[in-house]
């Protein structure tokens, strides 16, 4: 990344300023200014997240908010109530109250002598989320948003489900959540009303986990905040961002498609990152991007940006399967409309002998049982990678002999897709409830599997996600399910590969009890997104190098460290993922402050038996000045059997080594159709 120190304004930051709330609660915010702000008022971009501004994102957001407020925008960075310095209790993601705040702040900002009433939204993950959400509530301040890494379902296509199987990375999720809602406000910020602010918070915003499992299926309470209910309530220009690493690629193909306003489309090889800092790389001059979009939309500025089309998406190179990668090999590829004419849908049938086959070729049906090993999954990788530990899928042969599999020949010629693959799958159960995963994977010349795409299904969930219904026990059913999004290339001479499994874990929990599926041929079929290869791609405007303003200086205590382990203990027949995501303890010496932060979490099972399965985390938070020293540690384990999840969740705080806060939760949550 190129580091700019120079900008056509002077900047001034503002370390902490009062936004106050309708009812009297008042929110931290962050602030930088063009120096001559005061005299000539500038738009405002608004970042709005519980990720604490003051230490926590303090460096991420100096590099991106200097940077905007020396290109003449005020870059404005704000706590959600209840968390960072903000007052108040922070109990759920996107609650009503979240949005309602969010267009206080707009109404303040408008009426701030520096800001000229025009404000752009933009944010990662929740502040994408909320960015499209309060965008949906049509404030007339916001003119327009970039949401990078969100998502405009919240049920189908977020951390909590996937397909209806509840994800393993809504316990990490709620987990972090649990370990962010526990820490203190800074006494810096606050002064001596920090204590009771903090224990405020510890005492009210409460077990996440448990309010989301009482939810399994599409209810009112996953509906709200999901702006594909309707599209056309957002009036406003849309730049939707993802990445192929990332777990919301899909909705950036949905916003552009459901949205009727000006929009932009662009996914690269990133996981959950800004692009200007992307991993895997390459990354791109997002910053530089994201200027161009606001002179258009909050200063009238035409840069050209929408000329350009609307969808810019990495196409990915055939890569050997490794858990990181520091870049993806591939070439970037243009649609100017979503869903584009140049995608022709290729067709392959499941058939027999485990053959992958052109449509259409005369088949006779075949019929094969699927029982695949409780533990299939180990080596899948994180729902959504976040590049900072080896989390992406290994070579999917570890899986695979749990699977049932159908490979194509060599192919040919080689293959580039660009879309969502589809499967049709006739099946039966013998039970009233399970689950499918589907893996497609490019297999090299070596026999190598790289995993590129894949699906969930909740077999309970295969006509609703609102009104699930048991499966009859020996009837057959023809499955249609939508794969994840892809823009990838298969070379001549590697092979397709379809995995069939009736496990996923830990990725999916597991169905309530042993499953066994026979999967017929015949109408079994894939459909794949195939998108001949233009000259004109190369003709793209590149986008810039990666740049940004200075980053904080920090000095490391104790260095992070990530890792994913299994561990097989062959005696006790009981396996084990842990994951280590310890970000270590760093000074931040701006503020004086030293920050730790650490997370643990084990996946575990024993042999065949489903009541087995158990899901722990551990997490540590500290913060320490001088005499002021605080820690927290939150636990939390969720088991389940055939008919219930156990929840149970602990949280201690400390101050010093004294502990002045315990509390703990214990719970039993009927299983719904999961």
């Amino acid at each position: 990344m190129r580091i700019i120190r120079s900008f056509k304004h002077g900047v001034t930051q503002v370390e902490n300023v009062w936004i106050p709330m309708p009812d009297g609660v008042r929110l931290a915010a962050r602030i930088w200014l063009p120096e001559d702000a005061a005299t000539n008022p500038v738009p405002a971009i608004l970042e709005y997240i519980p990720y604490r501004k003051r230490d926590s994102k303090r460096s991420r957001d100096t590099q991106i908010y200097t940077y905007f407020a020396g290109h003449g925008f005020a870059g404005v960075r704000v706590d959600l109530r209840g968390s960072g310095d903000s007052e108040g209790v922070l109990r759920d993601e996107y609650l009503q109250l979240e949005l309602d705040d969010g267009l206080a702040i707009l109404q303040w900002l408008e009426q701030q002598q520096w800001c000229n009433g025009r404000v752009g939204m933009m944010g990662i993950s929740w502040g994408g989320f909320n960015a499209l959400q309060i965008a949906a509530l049509q404030p007339p301040q916001l003119r327009a948003i970039i949401s990078v890494c969100s998502t405009d379902d919240r049920f189908a296509d977020d951390v909590h489900h996937m397909g209806g199987c509840l994800l393993g990375d809504n316990l990490s999720w709620a987990s972090t959540m649990f370990a962010y809602n526990s820490c203190p406000p800074d006494p810096e910020i606050v002064g001596n009303r920090w204590r009771d602010m903090w224990f405020e918070r510890l005492q009210g915003s409460g077990l996440w986990l448990e309010r989301w499992l009482r939810h399994q299926r599409r209810d009112e309470y996953w509906k709200h905040g999901s702006v594909c209910e309707d599209f056309e309530a957002i009036r406003c220009p849309v730049m939707a961002v993802s990445g192929w690493a990332d777990g919301y690629s899909n909705a950036v193909f949905r916003l552009i498609e459901g949205l009727q306003v000006p929009r932009l489309g662009l996914i690269g090889p990133w996981g959950h990152n800004y692009p200007h800092l992307g991993v895997p790389g390459p990354a791109i001059g997002f910053l530089q991007e994201a200027l161009r979009w606001w002179d258009k939309w909050l200063k009238d500025i035409e840069t050209g940006i929408m000329d350009e089309p609307m969808l810019r998406a990495w196409m990915q190179d055939s890569v050997p399967p490794t858990t990181s990668y520091e870049l993806r090999p591939g070439k970037w590829v243009a649609e100017s409309t979503w869903p584009t004419p140049r995608s022709t849908m290729k067709v392959y049938a499941l058939a027999p002998a485990r053959m992958l086959v052109s449509f259409p070729k005369p088949q006779k049906e075949e019929c094969r049982s699927l029982q695949s090993p409780l533990g299939l999954g180990l080596f899948a990788g994180k729902w959504c990678s976040y590049a900072s530990a080896p989390d992406m899928p290994y070579d999917q042969r570890q899986e695979d002999g749990g699977a049932l599999v159908y490979d194509s020949d060599p192919l040919a010629t080689p293959l580039e897709l660009l879309g969502a693959p589809r499967i049709e799958l006739e099946l039966e159960s013998n039970r009233p409830a399970g689950m499918i995963a589907i893996r497609l994977s490019d297999i090299a010349p070596d026999n190598k599997a790289t995993r590129f795409t894949y699906g969930l299904l909740n077999l309970t969930h295969r006509d609703s996600h609102e009104q699930p219904q048991p499966l009859v026990p020996g009837k057959r059913y023809l499955i249609r399910l939508a794969l994840n999004y892809v823009a990838q290339r298969i070379p001549a001479g590697h092979r397709l590969r379809v995995a069939v499994s009736t496990s996923y874990w830990p990725m999916a929990w597991l169905s309530p009890e042993a499953v066994q599926l026979k999967i017929y041929t015949g109408k079994s079929m894939l459909f794949l997104p195939v998108r001949k290869p233009r000259q004109h791609d190369a003709l793209i405007r590149p986008f810039d190098s990666s740049e940004a303003a200075p980053p904080l200086r920090v000095n490391v205590i104790k260095p992070e460290h990530h890792n994913w382990r299994v561990v097989r203990d062959l005696a006790r027949d009981i396996s084990t993922l842990e994951v280590i995501n310890d970000d270590g303890v760093q000074l931040i010496n701006e503020i004086g402050l030293t920050i730790g932060r650490s997370a643990k979490e084990w996946y575990t099972y024993q042999g065949n038996d489903f009541n087995s399965v158990k899901g722990e985390t551990l997490c540590e938070r500290s913060f320490c000045r001088g005499s002021w020293s605080t820690r927290t540690v939150t636990r939390t384990v969720l088991t389940s059997a055939q008919k219930d999840f156990f929840l149970c969740a602990e949280l201690d705080a400390y101050e010093g080594d004294k502990r002045v806060f315990s509390k703990n939760w214990d719970s039993v949550i009927p299983r719904d159709f999961v």
